[in-house]
């Protein structure tokens, strides 16, 4: 019996969750091909540059040295590879990004107009106007991020309670009640002992997990990791060895030659195992394979750092996470680490582990000079949670509701792009929907007509995906309703029809042939 049907059979009370996971491969002719367009790109852009040295051609000249500096022979700020990848790519699509928002981030939205003179301008032009769209590019995953409601009430009185912000870190005098309030909530929604807060989710990682590697100790990291992860895990004094994406077999034969060969020159035990990974990976939408790792943890002894930045209160039944939705006790997590921009409408992070570790993590985190989380942010976060736990007895059943809407939105947007044959990344329950593109040209074509036509997505290219993986990643909301659906897959179709971005899969994924999330198994 694999670890799969063990799990499942020793957690009846859960749904059976899904455990397809997709991630297409492309051939070495598709391969070529996009490796050709970036060729041209650099190309036309080295072409670009030697003109504008030879001809005064004033708006090709992109370099961030002032002539008088490069006159007097002074060093450039920025690297000159930085410099042309800048002029090159960047700049060009530069009107795909930093798109400015007019109100809260909420199923419908309003987007600043601008203009430029140039597509090698830096700057844009306000004109005045402004685009509404359907909003598939924020990770308001419960609907959270709202200026009404409840939690935006909650958050106005505690502003007017304890001011705008805390003046001073959280080691000193920086704390105030909501800060206690929040954490003893986090820890008992996670089944934890305790739990700290922090005002920036990606410090939440960089800041901290430094703070527990120690020399002499192995931390293992999926390849695909978060930058935030990639930065703490490099401030740490530790050994860094990296697994193949999601591959539990990649990862315990990696494990075994570690633990054979010992810590380098010294050959000794290591002092201690880390694998660090995320319960939903933002940009392939994967989920993490928990039953294998902990059936991994329990032969090689190691803890496991959750990152649970896209799955908190998207996952599982209740919205605790993956642990829960693969039907996993929560207490083989060593520690749990998360966000609060996502599925709580607010910004921060949290960890939670047992009061050992998270006191360790408060004398030692290099965080400990930030200012203290916001009372306003907080009381968002402590409200949102409250909704989530069912304790909020205004709003019962409000909590559940979102996540089970989201469920639903997930499974049928999902089915919907497998009908139609794109080529579509991840889990089937993940909220996180790439749909891989490829062509760098292509995806910023998408987007820009999505946008002139009701819909804003966000797009994801070199360096943040591989080079040939070019993709735009839409992120479901419990606030979106099936007719903000279908809308959005009208126009993905209708880019399609001019772009042709799903013709290279001839065996199209097909629909999910298993019952819907959180469906209960009948005890036995």
């Amino acid at each position: 019996m694999d670890s799969t049907e063990e799990f499942k059979d020793k957690s009846p009370r859960y749904f059976r969750p899904n455990i397809r996971q997709t991630y297409p491969k492309l051939n070495i002719l598709y391969t070529f091909r996009f490796y050709f367009t970036y060729a041209l790109i650099y190309i036309f852009a080295y072409t670009r540059d030697f003109v504008s040295w030879v001809l005064p051609v004033r708006q090709f000249h992109l370099s961030v040295d002032t002539p008088k500096n490069i006159k007097a022979g002074i060093q450039s700020v920025v690297d000159d590879s930085a410099g042309f990848y800048l002029r090159a790519v960047f700049l060009p699509v530069l009107s795909c990004f930093h798109r400015p928002l007019v109100g809260p981030p909420s199923a419908q939205i309003e987007i600043r107009d601008r203009k430029r003179k140039s597509i090698f301008e830096h700057l844009f032009q306000l004109t005045g106007k402004t685009i509404k769209a359907l909003n598939f590019g924020s990770y308001n995953y419960l609907g959270f991020a709202q200026n009404k409601g409840p939690c935006a009430e909650a958050s106005k009185a505690a502003v007017e309670k304890f001011g705008i912000g805390m003046g001073s870190p959280r080691s000193e005098v920086g704390t105030c009640q909501i800060h206690n309030d929040l954490e003893k909530l986090v820890a008992e929604f996670l089944g934890k002992e305790d739990a700290i807060s922090f005002g920036m989710g990606f410090i939440t990682n960089a800041g901290n997990i430094p703070s527990i590697l120690t020399k002499g100790s192995l931390l293992m990291s999926d390849e695909l990791n978060h930058a935030s992860i990639v930065l703490g895990a490099r401030l740490g004094t530790t050994t860094i060895r990296t697994f193949q994406h999601n591959d539990m077999h990649d990862l315990e034969r990696k494990l075994k030659k570690a633990v054979i060969e010992g810590q380098p020159k010294t050959r000794r035990p290591w002092k201690k195992i880390i694998v660090i990974i995320e319960g939903v990976y933002s940009m392939e939408g994967t989920i993490a394979n928990i039953p294998e790792l902990i059936v991994l943890k329990r032969k090689y002894k190691f803890y496991i750092w959750l990152d649970e930045a896209h799955s908190i209160g998207a996952m599982g039944p209740t919205g605790r996470g993956v642990v829960e939705y693969w039907g996993s006790n929560l207490n083989d997590i060593d520690i749990m680490m998360g966000t609060f921009s996502k599925s709580f409408g607010a910004h921060g992070g949290y960890i939670a582990s047992s009061k050992a570790v998270i006191s360790h993590i408060r004398r030692q985190s290099h965080t400990n000079y930030a200012s203290a989380m916001t009372p306003g942010v907080a009381m968002q976060i402590y409200s949102s949670l409250r909704i989530i736990m069912d304790k909020d007895e205004r709003h019962p059943g409000e909590g559940q509701r979102r996540i089970r809407q989201l469920a639903e939105n997930t499974r049928y947007f999902r089915s919907e792009l497998y009908k139609r044959g794109y080529v579509v990344a991840g889990g089937d329950d993940s909220p996180v929907v790439p749909i891989l593109l490829n062509y760098p040209g292509k995806v910023t074509i998408a987007t820009r007509y999505m946008l002139l036509n009701g819909v804003a997505v966000t797009i994801a290219a070199l360096p943040a995906v591989p080079l040939t993986e070019s993709r735009i990643r839409i992120c479901l909301s419990a606030s979106h309703t099936r007719e903000m659906l279908d809308y959005c897959l009208e126009k993905l179709d209708e880019v399609n029809d001019l772009l042709g971005f799903n013709h290279f899969l001839k065996n199209p994924i097909p629909p999910i042939p298993y019952p819907p999330p959180y469906e209960r198994l009948e005890k036995s």
